[in-house]
């Protein structure tokens, strides 16, 4: 059963090894790539586009306005006044 058990620290030893090791490689290709002296490339000529022609903007139909009819006033009842009451 012991076989089977995973140590915490021996993880934690392993990620710090690892990760000490990865970071040494990349300072070293760092330091290489100030000794490479790349070779200036003339630029190269594109040619010309084609001029677009230009197209017709689309034209919508006009719809017609439709006129609603209009509609009698509603006459409401005349409500009667209240009386006030006396104090």
């Amino acid at each position: 059963m012991t076989a089977y058990y995973n140590n915490p620290s021996f993880f934690l030893l392993l990620f710090v090894t690892l990760f000490l090791t990865n970071n040494n490689i990349i300072q070293a290709e760092a330091r290489h790539l100030l000794d490479v002296i790349l070779p200036e490339l003339p630029k190269p000529e594109l040619p010309q586009l084609p001029e677009i022609p230009t197209l017709p903007k689309p034209e919508f139909p006009k719809i017609p306005e439709s006129k609603l009819p209009t509609l009698p006033n509603p006459e409401l009842p005349h409500l009667p006044e209240i009386p006030t009451l006396p104090n």
